[in-house]
């Protein structure tokens, strides 16, 4: 029983650091590439697409960075707690 809730759990986990990082390349595409390096004394309509294009890639790194890394804690956690049922699997 135990082994089919490891099937069924990692291939999730997975999933959720790969899309972690995904979302985390597509804000650094919005940072780098649609906002670029903004212009010396823009025009208004200007200024505010290069606000609007770096907020977005902002926000999306942080999503994406914040979901990778819970993603790898969870399977830290989920690898300690196996492990550790092993070891007392072991004993009995």
């Amino acid at each position: 029983m135990k082994e089919k809730g490891r099937d069924i759990f990692y291939p999730i986990i997975n999933a959720v650091i790969i899309a972690g990082v995904i979302i985390w390349f597509i804000g650094l595409y919005y940072l780098m590439i649609k906002a670029g390096i903004p212009y010396q004394d823009p025009p208004l309509d200007l200024w505010i697409q290069y606000e609007i294009n770096a907020g977005i890639g902002d926000i999306l790194m942080g999503i994406g960075f914040k979901i990778t890394v819970s993603g790898c804690i969870l399977r830290l956690v989920l690898y300690l707690i196996r492990k550790n049922g092993r070891r007392n699997n072991r004993c009995l």
